[in-house]
Order: C-alpha cells, then sequence, then structure tokens
C-alpha cells in the first residue's frame, strides 16, 4: 500500500512537472496607462507587479493587475483614480484573458516577432473584447511580451466629470511588458 502511495505521488509530481513544462510566468509585469490631453496635466500611472502567464503550448495568455498598485507622480492623481473613477475597493483589480493567434514557440527568436492577440479584458465590473498586436523575443531565459493599445473609458462605464473632460481623455493607451519565464 506504502508502494502505491508513493508511485502515485511520483506520477503526480511527473505530471505537474510536465504541465509546468507548457507554462511560462511572471508576476513582475508593467502595465502603464496613459489618459493625458495635450496642454493639461500628464495623466499617467504604472503597475511593475502584474502578474502574467503563457501557455507555451496553446498560446493562452491571462493576465491579472490589482487597481491599487498603479503609481502616478502626483499622490492626489492616484486617490482619484482609486477612489472616483476606477473604485479600486469595488473592483480591486483588471483581468485579461485570451489567446495569441498562430503563436509557436519554435519560430521565436532573439528578434520581436509579431502577432495578433484577441481576448477579453474585464475593468470596473465590464468585458471588452481586444483585438491587437503584440510582439513576442526570446531574451536570456525567457520571452519578452510587449502589448500596446488603446480603450475608452466608456466601454467600461468609467465616468470622468464634466469639470475633467477637457483635461483626462476618454481614449486610454495601455502599454504591457512581461518578462515570462
Amino acid at each position: 500500500m506504502k508502494q502505491i502511495i508513493v508511485l502515485s505521488a511520483i506520477l503526480i509530481l511527473i505530471g505537474f512537472k510536465t504541465f509546468g513544462q507548457d507554462k511560462k510566468i511572471t508576476k513582475t509585469g508593467t502595465i502603464t496607462f496613459e489618459a493625458s490631453v495635450p496642454s493639461f496635466e500628464e495623466v499617467k500611472a504604472k503597475n511593475e507587479a502584474v502578474t502574467c502567464v503563457l501557455n507555451t503550448k496553446t498560446g493562452e495568455i491571462a493576465s491579472l493587475v490589482l487597481m491599487k498598485g498603479f503609481r502616478f507622480k502626483i499622490a492626489l492623481m492616484e486617490e482619484h483614480f482609486n477612489e472616483n473613477y476606477i473604485e479600486s475597493d469595488k473592483y480591486p483589480k483588471a483581468t485579461f484573458e485570451g489567446i495569441i493567434q498562430g503563436f509557436n514557440i519554435n519560430i521565436i527568436g532573439t528578434s520581436p516577432k509579431e502577432f495578433k492577440m484577441n481576448g477579453n479584458l474585464k475593468l470596473h465590473g465590464k468585458s471588452k473584447e481586444i483585438n491587437t498586436t503584440i510582439t513576442i523575443r526570446k531574451v536570456n531565459d525567457g520571452l519578452e511580451i510587449i502589448a500596446d493599445f488603446n480603450v475608452n473609458s466608456d466601454d467600461f462605464d468609467i465616468e470622468i466629470s464634466k469639470i475633467l473632460t477637457k483635461k483626462v481623455s476618454k481614449t486610454v493607451n495601455i502599454k504591457a511588458n512581461f518578462l515570462v519565464k
């Protein structure tokens, strides 16, 4: 009986090891967003504690960001972002789940290679389909994934007060940079 339990444990560990080789992950990815309007104060923030998982067999990709992790140059902007716009206590995270079209780890080298990526961004209690181009390249012992796309605050029911509509853009540029290992 003891041998069966030990053998089962070994088979489970081998299964996890094999399964784990298909996944690359980071917990230190970076997402920057900018909703600045020319001639006004910069509306930009960065979060450097973003999780991203890539399944190298299927091209499935998922990312999670905690909203309170975004840092602004001005503390008051950060406070307004969390309390009035994104409502971080009510909606603490944003997620992305998608697939990289035509992903094949064997064709990725040290030069950036472009791929189409499709998926759903969930933010502020709403979901929006995202279709964009990303670049992937091999670096050291991992893969660097870079995405750059725009979303509209209206798609996520994020209201910008009338007094600030000329100072904050409804079109928000999102840049993501992940080094998955």
